[in-house]
């Protein structure tokens, strides 16, 4: 795959066309603000119509809340991510975890992942007005500023690439990075759906950083679902793992874009159902679909959507997407999403991003807001996103160029 074509302009083809997406498009008017009829966006050209006021504004909290819902699932449950249930249980009572740590919550690799997903994302949006981009490559190459924050003590300031979220110190932790990602992005060779990375890997990181291609939300669900698999594809060359990712931004992007979620899986599974190898994915999707209307809500429910135990990526999506349409409100989905003997951190923040995208950052709970670690960068990040998704040709257009942005956002 060439690291960069000529953008046509032109859609790509049927929903499920398994082809490379050799240049995506620009997003197109079809994708309007969240809740609202479909509303003017950047179009192939660069020419923008103007996005209302309280169009932008809702936009804006759903990017934030994804983001930020991300990060409070992600901390609240990597501290018992390791442990079974009953011993879960044991550790925090009867109840289970029902608050993030204090005074800081820790976030782990995958929301690192995340805001390095959002970087590359608005990266390829500014490397439209060169006349040449390809998305998986500008998220390729933020995907590889993430794996030397797992390497260097820090920030590199002759590297002119790492435009201001790699200048980010505290980004130099490693948070139980998942082996597939080190190795994924120990080199500089993107993995392709032709060739991907790791093709026996099951696990669901690929699936907790694919938030953010939701966020597109002029893109077509089928381009969705194309680009976050050939970004999972980077690092998690099984079909289970990167149709998870794949599925998990198309209903990102359902929930942005103002649908129910029930309707968004539902697209999810009819978009799916044409991939090779998809089975697995839609079969546990069915299952929590199903598993709505078996009773109430409880941690053996939960075991019970994950005969792997929880710790694929299928069945990570599926207790995220069954607590998340089970959720009284944002705190009681993530107590559901977290307490269980899977990989409490996946499916937390996989629920958090879809309650965030579903409701926006003002139904998170501001007290477990207050002790997140990173809240200011993945703030920054996210008015970052907005700015660029309603304002692009303002910020790097023909007529107009901000030195400041290019500096964040390098086009190199």
């Amino acid at each position: 795959m060439d690291t960069a074509t000529e953008t046509s302009g032109k859609r790509q083809s049927a929903p499920g066309a398994a082809q490379p997406l050799q240049a995506a498009p620009a997003p197109a008017p079809t994708g309007g603000a969240p809740g609202r009829s479909p509303g003017p966006a950047t179009g192939p050209a660069g020419t923008t119509g103007l996005w209302g006021r309280t169009e932008q504004q809702d936009f804006r909290s759903r990017v934030r809340g994804t983001l930020l819902g991300s990060a409070i699932g992600d901390a609240l449950g990597a501290p018992v991510a390791a442990l079974p249930l009953p011993e879960l249980l044991t550790a925090h009572g009867p109840a289970g975890l029902t608050e993030p740590a204090a005074p800081r919550a820790e976030i782990t690799a995958a929301t690192q992942l995340g805001l390095f997903t959002v970087d590359g994302l608005i990266r390829a949006h500014v490397r439209r007005d060169t006349g040449a981009w390809h998305p998986p490559t500008d998220v390729h190459r933020a995907y590889l500023r993430w794996a030397l924050t797992q390497s260097d003590w820090g920030p590199d300031e002759r590297r002119e690439d790492n435009g201001w979220l790699a200048q980010e110190e505290w980004l130099y932790a490693r948070r139980s990075p998942d082996r597939s990602c080190l190795t994924g992005f120990a080199d500089g060779v993107l993995g392709t759906l032709a060739q991907p990375k790791n093709p026996t890997a099951l696990d669901p990181a690929a699936a907790t950083r694919s938030a953010p291609f939701g966020l597109l939300v002029g893109w077509e669900p089928a381009l969705v679902l194309q680009l976050a698999v050939e970004c999972a594809a980077q690092s998690h060359g099984h079909p289970t793992a990167y149709l998870s990712a794949g599925a998990h931004a198309v209903i990102v992007h359902g929930l942005t874009r103002g649908e129910s979620l029930d309707s968004a899986v539902q697209r999810a599974l009819g978009l799916l159902g044409v991939r090779p190898g998809h089975q697995p994915v839609t079969d546990a999707l069915q299952r929590a679909l199903g598993a709505v209307t078996s009773g109430v809500p409880s941690p053996q429910t939960i075991e019970g959507l994950s005969p792997g135990h929880g710790r694929h990526a299928e069945e990570v999506l599926a207790i995220a997407v069954y607590c998340a349409l089970v959720a009284e409100n944002v705190a009681h989905g993530l107590r559901l999403a977290v307490n269980h003997s899977g990989d409490s951190a996946a499916t937390g923040a996989l629920c958090g991003s879809l309650l965030g995208a579903q409701h926006g950052e003002t139904a998170l709970p501001a007290a477990w807001l207050a002790g997140l670690e990173g809240r200011a960068t993945v703030l920054e990040l996210a008015d970052d996103f907005a700015l660029e998704m309603t304002q692009g040709p303002a910020l790097h257009g023909p007529a107009a160029a901000s030195s400041t942005w290019l500096t964040r956002y390098p086009r190199g």
